[in-house]
């Protein structure tokens, strides 16, 4: 059995890692409004920052991007493959998350997640997230998004 670790994404793995992110995203179409970045998103984006995009696997199976504010590491763009999910790759990832937000110095790592995507909720509340904030996008009077935390914890 493969050793499956976290490593920070090469120059070579940015097209993967965007394909991955849009085909995981694809699920949300027609379901969240307004519709994802990620159809913005290019391999220059991930490739230039501002955040760090970290994957398991090669080619990667998963992915995050961590970005530092002033606060907290928030974590973005977060997939798995679909033949993967349920072997504890995006907890790993998260785990991850928090080891880098801990040698950055925060206290927190922060995620957000759309309203409609109720399963997100529930899968983040079981990895210890807890919400913070509900907030709109531009031009939205409801709220569309949720913020969620975890604390940084001792090591």
């Amino acid at each position: 059995m493969t050793t499956r670790r976290v490593r920070i994404a090469e120059l070579g793995d940015f097209g993967a890692v965007l394909e991955l992110v849009k085909r995981e995203f694809s699920y949300m179409d027609g379901v969240i409004d307004p519709p994802s970045s990620v159809h913005r998103l290019t391999i220059e984006d991930l490739a230039s920052g501002p955040g760090e995009t970290w994957v398991i696997g090669a080619p990667p199976l998963a992915c995050v991007v961590m970005t530092l504010k002033t606060d907290v590491l928030y974590v973005g763009k977060l997939a798995v493959a679909t033949k993967e999910r349920g072997n504890g790759l995006a907890r790993m990832l998260l785990d991850h998350a928090e080891t880098r937000a801990r040698k950055l110095g925060v206290s927190w790592i922060e995620l957000q997640t759309r309203i409609e995507l109720e399963k997100n909720h529930a899968t983040f509340a079981a990895l210890g997230f807890v919400e913070t904030e509900r907030t709109a996008h531009t031009g939205y009077t409801r709220p569309t998004s949720i913020t969620f935390r975890r604390a940084v914890t001792s090591p």
